[in-house]
């Protein structure tokens, strides 16, 4: 499957109306950016996640990159914390890990849903709060019944992301993120992707383990092709640009939709391919890290979905 997702993003860019890819900014880009040795984004123990054991760890990612996605609104949702005022992602994993450490457990699918949506309390209810909690619950049901209820000694032999990914697909419906593009079906599963890759690096950083995650292919969200654009790796035709710059949302599956993220895999897929050595979804993070700290001018698209 992580084949077919760089397969059909090719596809999707060789018919490719909306989105252009100007490789010659992409080739003096990847010349003048010293990639090196990089950073896993959770590496900086957010939040205090990584003083959790391991398995604490993954069961808690697995809850929390199930509902990883479609922060935007206006206004935005928002929660305050000690840390000043938080959004988005960094607020998802504010709160939830919060409530782990008031509980000193990770119960996300064993609540109400008054109990789920007061965990997470904001400025605004978070978009799509229903689905999200109907999606802890449909995890916890698998885990339970399927896992004898610990993710992570179910999967704690798998070292391969191959293997892991498939498993996640197959048994977790919640993951699953295809698209349509002229008939044909597009695979992108981001957060599958960023869940398999989070799980392999933090137990070679905690467990000292030998894993292997060459073969994952990227991330395809809303921030990475925000900055890919800004970059003017990537280039927008007038319509979509008039659409993303004037904050209009975008349908799923729409060929503007489908188009801005099979770029960003395609332009993962060619830098992995200059630097030899270099694993995609390290390169993935180096653009999503690159996200927080670089002020880009341009939008990001707007699609409402349940898949980033």
């Amino acid at each position: 499957m992580l084949d077919k997702i760089v397969e059909s993003s090719k596809m999707v860019m060789n018919c490719s109306r909306y989105v252009k890819i100007d490789y010659e900014v992409l080739d003096k880009f990847i010349e003048e950016n010293e990639f090196g040795e990089m950073k896993h984004w959770l590496s900086d123990n957010p939040y205090g996640l990584l003083d959790f054991d391991v398995s604490t760890i993954i069961n808690f990612l697995l809850y929390f990159e199930a509902i990883d996605y479609s922060f935007w609104g206006e206004p935005k949702w928002t929660i305050e914390t000690s840390e000043g005022m938080k959004d988005g992602s960094d607020a998802l994993m504010y709160s939830m890990i919060k409530h782990v450490n008031t509980c000193g457990k990770v119960n996300f699918g064993d609540m109400e849903l008054d109990e789920f949506a007061y965990i997470l309390k904001g400025n605004v209810d978070i978009p799509l709060l229903s689905i999200r909690y109907d999606t802890m619950i449909d995890i916890k049901k698998v885990v339970d019944y399927q896992m004898n209820g610990d993710f992570y000694n179910y999967i704690k032999n798998i070292r391969d992301d191959r293997e892991l990914f498939e498993l996640i697909i197959s048994k977790f419906n919640r993951f699953k993120d295809q698209r349509i593009y002229n008939g044909k079906r597009v695979y992108f599963y981001k957060l599958a992707q960023l869940l398999v890759s989070d799980i392999l690096h933090i137990r070679e950083k905690l467990e000292g383990i030998d894993v292997d995650y060459s073969h994952l292919v990227g991330c395809a969200d809303y921030k990475i092709p925000q900055i890919m654009r800004g970059l003017g790796i990537t280039k927008y035709n007038e319509e979509l640009s008039n659409l993303v710059d004037n904050r209009q949302k975008i349908g799923v599956s729409s060929k503007f939709e489908v188009e801005i993220r099979a770029s960003v895999i395609v332009v993962l897929d060619y830098i992995s391919k200059r630097l030899y050595n270099t694993k995609t979804i390290d390169i993935n993070d180096y653009f999503f890290l690159a996200s927080k700290k670089v002020k880009v001018k341009k939008p990001y698209h707007l699609t409402r979905n349940t898949n980033y």
